[in-house]
């Protein structure tokens, strides 16, 4: 029970990670029967890249919601869409990233498994790591905008061509467990699992590459880093500036000079490694990033 309960203890991001994941796709009987969750909930946002079409999901995707309504003249319904993104970045920031996202949990996993060689300096990643709005901003926004068909309506064409939360947690069970889809697969789908592979391959060898450079979500979240009611602040007082909290970030990041980076999934790792305690919260309305 000691053991269980270190284990534990070690481990909280991960067991929350688990149980939110499991507790935001409850609907079991998706799963069993091969149909999607269409009750009350799934006109609610979840806050991680949960796609609506997941057999178990009890809510939708922020991205693909804002999708699927960017053209459209329900203007609250868009107002609420851009209302919850900016919620939950002013409130959390990409702790949504770290705790919250099932495809965050996903890329987790797979770098726990055994590699010959892990790849923590990404060549280019100073470049790379801004990719990630390009895809916001033109398969989020300027295509689904811009690329109309017949009828004037625009396509979601990151959820469509791209996003491999969708492919994992929604094509693939829907396929399986639905033959009369089978016979309709074509280029596209195998797209999407190509995009899926690499990404499953890569996420053993490097931290979350699609949070690092794909993911849009991932983009708007951390552009509230710097001013969420969750961050980190240093103090002064205590850092030396040794490094140790860079070194134990998988992602690479020099917290002791950038805590409240954008690229940072608030996973605490750094805080927890610090030998002088010099990484704290700020919960205050306070904009600096070192406490002094």
């Amino acid at each position: 029970m000691a053991d269980l309960f270190y284990t534990l203890k070690n481990n909280v991001r991960t067991v929350f990670q688990f149980c939110f994941a499991a507790f935001t796709n409850g609907y079991a009987a998706g799963f069993l029967k091969g149909n999607i969750y269409k009750g009350p909930s799934k006109a609610l946002c979840l806050p991680g890249l949960n796609c609506y079409s997941c057999p178990g999901a009890l809510g939708a995707c922020p991205i693909g919601s804002f999708q699927a309504v960017i053209g459209s003249r329900d203007y609250r319904f868009a107002f609420y869409v851009a209302g919850f993104l900016m919620f939950f970045g002013a409130v959390f920031g990409r702790l949504v990233c770290g705790w919250m996202c099932p495809f965050g949990l996903v890329q987790d996993l797979l770098y726990k498994i055994p590699f010959i060689k892990k790849i923590r300096h990404v060549p280019f990643d100073k470049y790379l790591k801004y990719f990630k709005y390009f895809i916001l901003a033109g398969f989020v926004i300027i295509l689904p905008l811009t690329v109309l068909d017949i009828v004037g309506q625009g396509q979601p064409w990151f959820c469509k061509y791209i996003c491999p939360s969708g492919t994992l947690f929604a094509g693939v069970p829907l396929i399986t467990l639905n033959p009369s889809l089978q016979a309709s697969l074509g280029g596209l789908f195998a797209l999407k699992i190509a995009i899926l592979t690499v990404l499953i391959v890569a996420s053993v060898i490097i931290y979350r590459p699609f949070c690092r450079y794909i993911c849009p979500l991932g983009a708007v979240y951390g552009m509230f880093n710097g001013i969420s009611v969750y961050r980190y602040n240093i103090d002064d007082k205590k850092c030396t500036k040794c490094g140790k909290c860079q070194r134990i970030c998988k992602i690479d990041i020099p917290v002791y000079k950038s805590p409240n980076s954008p690229e940072c999934i608030r996973c605490g790792e750094c805080k927890k490694a610090c030998p002088h305690n010099a990484i704290g919260l700020n919960f205050s309305k306070s904009r600096g990033e070192k406490k002094k």
